[in-house]
């Protein structure tokens, strides 16, 4: 791993999902950041650059659609990879599918996550191996 803790920001509106990627992100090295909605996200990403967001889709005050697409707009939180974590991937594929302008995620995880696989994704974003 590289000598730079790197720092993952969660962003989920249920606490347990919170709680387990947290974790589990935390027990592999990384400094973790939590927000439990879209507009606590977004502060965090603008006050603390994370080197990496996960996105719920589906919260209740604000979609992590919304989310998605106001964070690729900043210039502050544009370039920051974003993995979807989520349990509504058809929705999110056919909003891509009939928005082309809008970049696809860095990476995209089904509810329940594939534990290693998320992990060894984030490394390889993060260029930690």
């Amino acid at each position: 791993m590289s000598d730079s803790v790197k720092t993952i920001l969660i962003v989920d509106d249920e606490p347990d999902v919170l709680v387990y990627l947290a974790t589990l992100l935390t027990d592999h090295g990384f400094q973790v950041l939590t927000a439990e909605s879209g507009a606590r996200g977004m502060e965090l990403a603008h006050t603390h650059h994370p080197d990496l967001i996960t996105l719920d889709l589906a919260m209740p005050s604000e979609s992590g659609l919304r989310v998605y697409c106001d964070l690729l707009e900043e210039p502050i939180t544009g370039n920051i990879p974003v993995l979807i974590v989520t349990g509504v991937s058809s929705e999110f594929h056919h909003y891509l599918d009939n928005n082309p302008h809008l970049s696809p995620p860095t990476a995209f995880f089904e509810k329940p996550i594939d534990r290693e696989k998320f992990i060894e994704t984030i490394r390889n974003i993060l260029g930690d191996s």
